[in-house]
């Protein structure tokens, strides 16, 4: 009898530690934000990723009283903004923008300071954004059609520009070489805006971007697009999709969502993913986004865990089908 006395009295003191665990948990996120909030930006202010940080950013700003902080750490293709991200103290005051970018580069194998899966957990997808297929007139091609075609005839002359070995955009190309058997060649630039200037001056001569990125250079005749890298066209452009023009089942999406370290209280990043998803979606934040073509996606949390997963995976098995190798 004393040891049945002593187990009830064991489960009900792990019973009131529990409750006792769950309220306090609860009280961390009664008050928080309760300082300002450190965004961190993995590419340089002024490009799409910037942006839709700041346009979220200040729609937080508004919803909490608190300022956040747009911290724009560049470098090692978005590396170094993570590892500060899994790094800083796990209080939910420093969270980072992540983009489509980083779980390519996680598809690489190569060696970094953190676990994208393990160190860092989801808060919110915010939205995706497609591609277009872009070249300099130069380039005496208007479909991918032709450019395929060309590529073929020019074996190892035609070259594309991306922002880093790696990166989306990199893998974008690998993906057309890989299900045309055309070899083309990467050429790595520090961001977006090198590889249009290059293009301009005819140094590169195929690209992948947003169409926020590269819409002014069509518009002048400097630089021509004549695809989008979409599951599905867009109302936006009047444009086939690369799936559409040859190539069924290639897509290609950016996407830009929000993380913060693993060891942020439950609690604290289930707020932040309601807040973030609810900034999306009003009406002023999605008019300004959408008008740039991006999609509207506001998927929480554990949703969006699920996506990140899942592009790390699909991009592991063209790394391995195309035989890959990343110096």
């Amino acid at each position: 009898m004393n040891a049945i006395a002593a187990l009830a009295v064991s489960c009900c003191a792990a019973a009131m530690l529990a409750d006792v665990a769950h309220a306090a948990q609860k009280d961390v996120a009664a008050d928080y934000p309760n300082k300002p909030i450190r965004l961190i930006v993995p590419y340089s202010a002024g490009g799409a990723t910037d942006i839709t940080a700041r346009v979220i950013g200040a729609k937080l700003t508004d919803r909490w009283g608190q300022q956040v902080v747009v911290d724009n750490r560049t470098g090692a293709g978005g590396a170094i903004a993570v590892e500060y991200t899994a790094n800083a103290t796990p209080d939910g005051h420093t969270i980072c923008l992540l983009s489509a970018s980083q779980a390519t580069a996680s598809a690489t194998g190569q060696k970094f300071s953190y676990d994208l899966l393990g160190d860092l957990q989801p808060i919110a997808q915010a939205i995706s954004v497609f591609y277009v297929v872009y070249h300099p007139p130069a380039l005496p091609v208007t479909s991918v059609a032709e450019l395929i075609a060309y590529a073929r005839a020019n074996p190892g002359k035609i070259n594309y520009g991306t922002s880093g070995v790696g990166s989306l955009q990199h893998f974008a190309g690998e993906l057309l070489s890989h299900m045309t058997g055309v070899k083309l060649v990467q050429v790595p630039y520090k961001g977006a805006a090198n590889i249009t200037q290059a293009m301009v001056a005819n140094e590169v001569h195929l690209g992948f971007n947003s169409m926020f990125s590269v819409r002014p250079h069509v518009q002048a005749g400097r630089l021509r697009w004549i695809a989008i890298t979409a599951a599905k066209r867009s109302p936006l452009l009047d444009l086939p999709t690369v799936a559409e023009s040859g190539l069924p089942g290639y897509e290609v999406t950016q996407w830009y969502g929000f993380i913060t370290g693993s060891r942020v209280p439950a609690p604290i990043v289930e707020k932040l993913s309601s807040a973030v998803v609810q900034a999306v979606k009003a009406p002023e934040v999605a008019q300004r986004l959408t008008a740039d073509g991006s999609e509207i996606v506001a998927r929480p949390s554990r949703e969006f865990g699920g996506h990140i997963r899942s592009e790390v995976t699909k991009w592991r098995k063209l790394v391995k089908a195309a035989n890959l190798k990343f110096d």
